[in-house]
């Protein structure tokens, strides 16, 4: 198996989400006793916690570019960036780091494609869901994404960074997503994008009115095919 490196703390809950997922993965194809070669670096979220300015995406450019070439120098042959919202720096780290990364959206793509979804609901971070770095991978697949809701971007904003990211999974926040949920399916669409690790607390991605498609789920099981050499499957 190839090693993986997993830039994490974007928050811990995602971080604990991938390696769990990436390992059970690898233990179900491998065999009972099997576990990912793996090095993971733990960030620390407070420092690129809600970036604003153009000054605080260059800083966490610089930290997340540090992080990738620490453990690219540690022997990790691939890396994996553990949070959506932080691949909008992602073209620049590849371009000053040589080990490969695995982008999120470019996954998620993949498989809403070869799963024939032409229409979907994004929800996530602010910038995930109104910037064009996560939309346009997308819509590249082919997959017509409805326009963000600024009610939603706001909502979703406080329920991630005010509630899950500190444990906090209300039931006031499980009716708000699935009240969302019915407006997307009225306006057309086919399935949701769960663009936020931390969301998977409060929806219930096996079991909903629409298909759930889990940005973090699909991501670590691509990054579990590619330590086991099955990129394909």
């Amino acid at each position: 198996m190839r090693k993986l490196g997993l830039i994490g703390g974007m928050s811990w809950v995602s971080t604990r989400t991938y390696y769990e997922r990436i390992n059970r993965y690898v233990q179900r194809h491998m065999g009972k006793t099997a576990s990912a070669p793996m090095l993971i670096e733990s960030l620390d979220f407070s420092q690129i916690y809600r970036l604003q300015s153009n000054e605080d995406w260059q800083r966490a450019t610089d930290v997340i570019t540090e992080s990738a070439q620490r453990l690219s120098d540690a022997g990790a042959e691939a890396i994996v960036i553990g949070a959506n919202s932080m691949h909008k720096v992602y073209r620049d780290v590849e371009a000053r780091v040589e080990t490969p990364i695995i982008h999120i959206a470019e996954c998620v793509g993949d498989r809403m494609e070869a799963d024939g979804i032409e229409r979907a609901g994004l929800i996530g971070t602010s910038n995930v869901m109104t910037e064009s770095f996560y939309r346009r991978r997308l819509v590249s697949h082919g997959v017509d994404l409805l326009p963000p809701d600024m009610d939603n971007v706001e909502m979703l904003d406080r329920i991630i960074y005010e509630e899950l990211m500190v444990g906090k999974a209300s039931q006031d926040a499980r009716r708000a997503l699935r009240s969302m949920f019915t407006n997307m399916q009225k306006d057309g669409a086919q399935a949701v994008i769960l663009a936020c690790t931390e969301l998977e607390l409060v929806v219930d991605v096996d079991a909903n009115i629409l298909p759930i498609y889990d940005c973090t789920g699909i991501h670590a099981d691509a990054a579990a095919q590619w330590i086991i050499g099955d990129e394909q499957q």
